[in-house]
Order: C-alpha cells, then structure tokens, then sequence
C-alpha cells in the first residue's frame, strides 16, 4: 500500500459537507483499518490530525496512523492532572513511533482554575461538563485551528461504549470530520493487533484500569462496577471531545 504525501498532500474537498456520509460510511464499512486511514490521508490531504489520550490500548490508532504518514500531527490534551503513568507513556511512545505530538493546554493553569473555581470534578455534573470544556474541548478547538484541521482521527471503537454503539467510520461533529478507523475493533483484535506489533499498553492496564483520563476522575473496575462508571463518577462516559451519534 502507497503512502499519502505528507505536508505536500492537498484536500481534496472544500468541506465536509460536500461528502455524502452514507454512501462512503456503507463502502468503508467493509474496509480495513488501513484503507479508511488510506482514504482518509489522501481526501484530507495534509489538513488531517490523529488525537489521543495516550490511554490503555492507544498504541493501536498511533502505529496503524503513522505506518502511513509517519509526520501527521498527534495532538494530545494535557490537563495537567494525567497519571504520572500517561506523562511517562507518552514519552515512551513518542521516542518508539517517533511522533510529531503536538501538546495544547487550557488557557488558564490547573492551580489557577482551582483557586478560581474550586475542584470542578467535584461539583457535580455541570462541573464536570465546564471542566472538560475549558481543559479538552477549548484547547482542542485551539489544536484544529492552529493546524488547519477539517478533520481529525480518534480510536474509538464500538464496544467500548453505549454511547459509542451507534458510530460509523466517518462522522461530521461542528464542521470537522471525524474518522473511526477501528471502530468496528473488539478487544481481541486489538491484544492481537498490540502483539503481532510488539506495541504496549497502558503501564496502569494491569492495575485495572480499562479508561484512563485525569487521575481525579478515572477508577480501576472493580466487582459491581460497570466499564462506563470506571470514568467521572459514572455521571457521564464523553468528556466533551466526542459528541454521540443522534437519534
């Protein structure tokens, strides 16, 4: 398989409301994780980036993504409350896939929304929802400007979620497209995946945590704890970045 051209690649689009959604999502359906991203690269040209949250099986997205252009812009949010774990694992992955992470922050200090606001992630849901739009869905939109983004790439799969069930390949969320290329991925075929690549988890994976965000909201799952109350209190399963399908 070819490799897109890089920074020299050109969108083939205006914007994303000139796909038609419902016949590409009913081709790639049956695609690999390969020919999505392939499709993906080629449409969007150098106006695509790959985000993550350096998570448990995050390795995945990163390797099949950088396989095909090694120099796409990784964009990772950090809040400044990530285990000392995520610092140390994105490190890692940065040096072993050699990625171009580009890092974007809240425009106000973690110890000064505190001394501001309180501890938003204990107020309830409406704190939490105003924490994650100032720490993960600002800074985000901050990313997507300043790298000219008119789509981006995220791992998220089917199985992890009920908020997620429902997703396609391709989506549109506040005129971005959005591309899901292991979507349709349980967890065998991403341990598969992980070890035909020598590709590691999370180091917090084998404590059992299965989500892992900001160490204030995210718990290991234990006996009588369902996977979606693992993350926020089980008040909520998005943080903001990822809006569900609608009805």
């Amino acid at each position: 398989m070819s490799q897109p051209a890089a920074s020299s690649a050109v969108s083939r689009f205006a914007d994303v409301d000139s796909l038609d959604l419902e016949t590409l999502n009913a081709e790639l359906e049956y695609k690999t994780a390969e020919e999505r991203l392939s499709w993906s690269l080629d449409t969007l040209g150098a106006n695509i980036v790959l985000s993550s949250s350096f998570g448990a099986q995050a390795a995945v997205c990163l390797h099949l993504c950088t396989k095909l252009r090694p120099d796409i812009p990784v964009v990772v949010l950090d809040t400044g409350y990530l285990f000392s774990q995520t610092y140390l694992f994105i490190d890692e992955l940065t040096e072993k896939l050699k990625l171009n992470l580009k890092i974007y922050r809240a425009a106000i200090s973690p110890a000064w929304q505190e001394a501001r606001y309180g501890r938003l992630w204990e107020q309830g849901l409406e704190g939490i929802e105003r924490y994650n739009r100032m720490n993960k869905t600002e800074p985000m939109q901050c990313a997507l400007d300043d790298l000219g983004a008119k789509g981006w790439i995220v791992g998220l799969r089917r199985s992890q979620a009920s908020t997620r069930r429902r997703l396609d390949v391709l989506g549109i969320q506040n005129g971005y497209l959005k591309v899901h290329p292991i979507v349709d991925w349980n967890d065998k075929k991403v341990f598969d995946y992980m070890w035909d690549h020598d590709l590691p988890y999370h180091p917090l994976w084998e404590q059992g945590y299965i989500s892992i965000g900001d160490t204030h909201t995210s718990h290991r799952l234990v006996d009588g704890v369902t996977e979606e109350e693992t993350r926020f209190f089980g008040l909520t399963r998005e943080c903001g970045l990822h809006e569900p399908p609608k009805a």
